[in-house]
Protein backbone atom coordinates (compact mmCIF):
# COMPACT_ATOMS: atom_id res chain seq x y z
CA UNK A 1 0.00 0.00 0.00
CA UNK A 2 1.43 3.39 -0.91
CA UNK A 3 0.58 7.05 -0.50
CA UNK A 4 -2.74 7.76 -2.22
CA UNK A 5 -1.48 11.20 -3.06
CA UNK A 6 1.96 9.98 -3.96
CA UNK A 7 3.34 13.34 -2.95
CA UNK A 8 3.56 13.72 0.81
CA UNK A 9 7.04 13.33 2.22
CA UNK A 10 6.95 11.67 5.60
CA UNK A 11 10.68 11.77 6.19
CA UNK A 12 13.49 9.28 6.06
CA UNK A 13 13.06 6.42 8.44
CA UNK A 14 13.22 2.66 8.83
CA UNK A 15 12.02 1.21 5.59
CA UNK A 16 11.30 4.37 3.65
CA UNK A 17 8.33 6.21 5.10
CA UNK A 18 8.01 8.45 2.05
CA UNK A 19 5.88 5.86 0.29
CA UNK A 20 3.51 5.39 3.21
CA UNK A 21 -0.05 6.58 2.76
CA UNK A 22 -1.29 9.68 4.48
CA UNK A 23 -3.82 8.62 7.10
CA UNK A 24 -6.99 10.09 8.61
CA UNK A 25 -8.20 8.41 11.79
CA UNK A 26 -11.81 8.77 12.85
CA UNK A 27 -12.81 9.70 16.40
CA UNK A 28 -12.70 6.07 17.59
CA UNK A 29 -9.00 5.65 16.75
CA UNK A 30 -7.22 8.41 18.65
CA UNK A 31 -4.72 6.22 20.51
CA UNK A 32 -3.69 4.62 17.24
CA UNK A 33 -2.69 8.03 15.83
CA UNK A 34 0.29 8.36 18.18
CA UNK A 35 1.66 4.93 17.28
CA UNK A 36 1.32 5.59 13.55
CA UNK A 37 3.09 8.94 13.91
CA UNK A 38 5.98 7.19 15.68
CA UNK A 39 6.07 4.78 12.73
CA UNK A 40 6.55 7.73 10.37
CA UNK A 41 3.00 8.13 9.09
CA UNK A 42 1.40 11.50 8.45
CA UNK A 43 -1.57 10.51 10.63
CA UNK A 44 -4.24 13.17 11.06
CA UNK A 45 -6.80 12.59 13.82
CA UNK A 46 -10.38 13.74 13.29
CA UNK A 47 -10.80 15.38 16.70
CA UNK A 48 -7.53 17.30 16.27
CA UNK A 49 -9.14 18.76 13.15
CA UNK A 50 -12.50 19.40 14.85
CA UNK A 51 -14.21 16.91 12.55
CA UNK A 52 -16.74 14.37 13.83
CA UNK A 53 -19.49 14.14 11.20
CA UNK A 54 -19.10 11.30 8.71
CA UNK A 55 -19.69 13.51 5.67
CA UNK A 56 -16.96 15.91 6.80
CA UNK A 57 -14.57 13.00 7.45
CA UNK A 58 -15.16 11.66 3.94
CA UNK A 59 -14.67 15.11 2.41
CA UNK A 60 -11.46 15.69 4.36
CA UNK A 61 -10.04 12.27 3.46
CA UNK A 62 -10.80 12.87 -0.21
CA UNK A 63 -9.52 16.46 -0.26
CA UNK A 64 -6.23 15.50 1.41
CA UNK A 65 -6.03 12.11 -0.33
CA UNK A 66 -5.78 10.25 2.96
CA UNK A 67 -6.68 6.65 3.71
CA UNK A 68 -9.45 6.67 6.32
CA UNK A 69 -8.99 4.33 9.29
CA UNK A 70 -12.24 3.62 11.07
CA UNK A 71 -14.12 1.08 13.18
CA UNK A 72 -17.39 2.21 11.57
CA UNK A 73 -18.39 -0.33 8.90
CA UNK A 74 -20.85 2.02 7.16
CA UNK A 75 -18.30 4.82 7.02
CA UNK A 76 -15.66 2.49 5.54
CA UNK A 77 -18.13 1.30 2.90
CA UNK A 78 -19.12 4.87 2.04
CA UNK A 79 -15.47 5.86 1.66
CA UNK A 80 -14.89 2.94 -0.69
CA UNK A 81 -17.89 3.78 -2.87
CA UNK A 82 -16.96 7.46 -3.13
CA UNK A 83 -13.29 6.82 -3.91
CA UNK A 84 -11.80 8.01 -7.17
CA UNK A 85 -10.17 5.70 -9.71
CA UNK A 86 -7.09 5.33 -7.51
CA UNK A 87 -6.51 1.59 -7.00
CA UNK A 88 -5.37 2.06 -3.41
CA UNK A 89 -7.94 1.73 -0.62
CA UNK A 90 -9.91 4.76 0.47
CA UNK A 91 -10.55 3.20 3.88
CA UNK A 92 -9.40 0.41 6.16
CA UNK A 93 -12.02 -1.04 8.49
CA UNK A 94 -10.62 -1.92 11.91
CA UNK A 95 -12.54 -4.49 13.93
CA UNK A 96 -10.46 -4.52 17.11
CA UNK A 97 -10.75 -2.11 20.05
CA UNK A 98 -7.28 -2.61 21.54
CA UNK A 99 -4.61 -0.42 19.91
CA UNK A 100 -2.04 -3.25 19.71
CA UNK A 101 -4.62 -5.47 17.99
CA UNK A 102 -5.43 -2.58 15.63
CA UNK A 103 -1.73 -2.32 14.76
CA UNK A 104 -1.76 -6.04 13.95
CA UNK A 105 -4.76 -5.46 11.67
CA UNK A 106 -2.95 -2.65 9.87
CA UNK A 107 0.18 -4.76 9.45
CA UNK A 108 -1.95 -7.58 8.00
CA UNK A 109 -3.58 -5.04 5.65
CA UNK A 110 -0.17 -4.10 4.24
CA UNK A 111 0.54 -0.96 6.25
CA UNK A 112 4.04 -1.37 7.72
CA UNK A 113 3.99 -1.01 11.48
CA UNK A 114 7.58 -0.50 12.54
CA UNK A 115 9.18 2.24 14.54
CA UNK A 116 10.93 4.83 12.40
CA UNK A 117 14.71 5.10 12.87
CA UNK A 118 14.15 8.74 13.77
CA UNK A 119 10.90 10.55 14.50
CA UNK A 120 9.46 12.44 11.55
CA UNK A 121 6.06 13.45 13.00
CA UNK A 122 5.00 14.85 16.34
CA UNK A 123 3.18 12.23 18.40
CA UNK A 124 0.98 14.96 19.87
CA UNK A 125 -0.09 17.13 16.92
CA UNK A 126 1.25 15.33 13.79
CA UNK A 127 3.44 18.30 12.84
CA UNK A 128 6.86 17.65 11.31
CA UNK A 129 9.78 17.42 13.71
CA UNK A 130 13.29 18.77 13.25
CA UNK A 131 16.52 17.60 14.84
CA UNK A 132 17.69 19.73 17.74
CA UNK A 133 21.38 20.55 17.67
CA UNK A 134 23.71 21.84 20.36
CA UNK A 135 22.75 25.54 19.92
CA UNK A 136 19.06 24.82 20.56
CA UNK A 137 19.89 22.36 23.33
CA UNK A 138 21.91 25.02 25.12
CA UNK A 139 19.27 27.72 24.58
CA UNK A 140 17.90 29.88 27.33
CA UNK A 141 15.80 27.96 29.88
CA UNK A 142 12.66 29.65 28.58
CA UNK A 143 13.28 28.03 25.17
CA UNK A 144 13.97 24.56 26.55
CA UNK A 145 11.21 22.85 28.57
CA UNK A 146 12.07 21.52 32.03
CA UNK A 147 11.00 17.99 31.04
CA UNK A 148 13.85 17.66 28.50
CA UNK A 149 16.87 15.75 29.88
CA UNK A 150 20.10 17.76 29.97
CA UNK A 151 21.93 15.54 27.47
CA UNK A 152 19.31 15.85 24.70
CA UNK A 153 20.70 17.73 21.73
CA UNK A 154 24.31 17.40 22.79
CA UNK A 155 25.12 13.79 23.78
CA UNK A 156 21.78 12.29 22.72
CA UNK A 157 19.78 13.17 19.60
CA UNK A 158 16.64 15.18 20.12
CA UNK A 159 13.84 16.55 17.95
CA UNK A 160 11.33 19.37 18.30
CA UNK A 161 7.95 19.75 16.62
CA UNK A 162 7.92 22.72 14.27
CA UNK A 163 4.23 23.30 14.99
CA UNK A 164 3.58 22.77 18.71
CA UNK A 165 7.13 22.93 20.09
CA UNK A 166 7.01 19.50 21.80
CA UNK A 167 10.47 17.95 22.29
CA UNK A 168 11.27 14.27 21.64
CA UNK A 169 14.23 11.98 22.30
CA UNK A 170 14.90 8.28 22.42
CA UNK A 171 14.40 7.19 26.00
CA UNK A 172 12.24 4.86 28.04
CA UNK A 173 9.02 5.66 26.18
CA UNK A 174 10.69 5.08 22.80
CA UNK A 175 12.03 1.73 24.07
CA UNK A 176 8.57 0.72 25.38
CA UNK A 177 6.92 1.50 22.03
CA UNK A 178 9.69 -0.36 20.18
CA UNK A 179 9.14 -3.44 22.37
CA UNK A 180 5.36 -3.36 21.79
CA UNK A 181 5.83 -3.07 18.04
CA UNK A 182 8.44 -5.86 18.01
CA UNK A 183 5.85 -8.16 19.61
CA UNK A 184 3.40 -7.74 16.72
Amino acid sequence: MTDRAGDGPAGDAGSSTSDRPRILLDVMCGKLATYLRLCGYDAAYALDRGVEADDRLLSLAAAERRVLLTRDRELAERASTTADADPRPAAVLLTERDVIDQLRELDAAGLPVELADEPTRCGSCNGPVERVGAPEANAAPTDRPDYVPDDVGSDRPGWRCTECGQWFWKGGHWDDVAARLDDL
